[in-house]
């Protein structure tokens, strides 16, 4: 149960990453580049958890077999769900301009908004509490990785919801329960799985990680890329950089 509530913890403290960007957003007129270099910095950091936190461990834990298929099955549910919302007008959902549709736009866009950053949040907040079955404590690089990325994906995204018109019901009641679904999706993940294969664990880590890579290509890299031009390979790296060199000392 402490294990439980640990992860807990640490899928609420990664939640309230959105609330503090999207009341950065709403209170703060922060400039246009800003918001792309962090979101830029933000997709190099995850980008590593990717590649050494979730991949690399999981194919050492449960065999490269398993880690494929379950990476490839995350990007694709992704892919095939992000297409559904889209359909729904949630495609633009953490552009921070004016790409978001209002509601007399397109109707049904304000729910399909809420569950497409519903669908962006919880594979990040299972790997918090698949990183803790090991018993030697969470991730601090996975940590680190979720909530730097999630402070530039509430605020670029709740910048483009206040222009679209929302309410300040609506943009904080979308991350207030983000960041609840954070902190029960992370206890989710290890009370399931804290008896199960190593090649299962592998393989729902690397589904995770599949979903967590397309997110960021299909709409983290887009929005940076739009604001930040050449810059954002530059910014991206630092971020990778940064989030390496935390896993590297903490291994």
């Amino acid at each position: 149960m402490t294990g439980a509530l640990t992860a807990a913890g640490w899928g609420l403290f990664a939640g309230v990453a959105l609330v503090i960007g999207a009341a950065i957003a709403w209170f703060i007129p922060v400039p246009a580049k800003v918001v792309g270099s962090v979101m830029a910095f933000g997709s190099g950091v995850l980008i590593s958890a990717v590649a050494f936190e979730l991949f690399d461990e999981a194919a050492h834990t449960g065999g490269l077999a398993a880690t494929v298929v379950g990476f490839a099955l995350g990007a694709i549910v992704y892919m095939l769900a992000n297409r559904i919302l889209d359909h729904f007008g949630a495609r633009h959902r953490k552009r921070s301009q004016h790409q978001q549709p209002s509601q007399s736009q397109k109707s049904g866009s304000g729910l399909a908004i809420a569950l497409g950053a519903l669908l962006d949040g919880i594979p990040e907040s299972l790997v918090l509490g698949i990183s803790l079955l090991g018993g030697g404590g969470v991730s601090a690089a996975v940590v680190t990785a979720v909530f730097i990325s999630n402070l530039p994906e509430g605020l670029s995204s709740a910048a483009g919801m206040k222009k679209a018109g929302r309410s300040a019901g609506y943009v904080f009641g979308v991350w207030g329960t983000i960041a609840i679904v954070s902190a029960l999706a992370a206890p989710t993940g290890y009370l399931l799985l804290g008896s199960a294969p190593a090649g299962v664990v592998a393989a729902i880590t690397a589904v995770a990680g599949g979903a967590i890579l397309t997110m960021i290509a299909d709409t983290m890299i887009p929005e940076a890329f739009e604001i930040t031009h050449a810059w954002t390979g530059l910014i991206t790296s630092a971020g990778f950089l940064l989030a390496a060199a935390i896993s590297w000392l903490g291994g």
